[in-house]
């Protein structure tokens, strides 16, 4: 049987880039995980933004 582990999964943080762009307090961030030897890249999803009250890209930060 197949061992069951978190072995290839990362913890990452999504920050909105529209609302960093347009310089207003507060940040948008989101926890998710992604699998590292699937997705080498850095994500980028659409999520709600609370403060701009839209849908904007969210990209992967350090």
């Amino acid at each position: 049987m197949a061992k069951k582990g978190k072995g290839d999964r990362v913890q990452v943080i999504l920050e909105c880039t529209e609302h960093k762009e347009s310089g207003m307090p507060g940040t948008s961030r989101y926890v998710t995980t992604k699998n590292r030897k699937n997705t080498t890249q850095r994500l980028e999803l659409k999520k709600y933004n609370p403060i701009l009250k839209r849908y904007t890209l969210h990209r992967e930060i350090k």
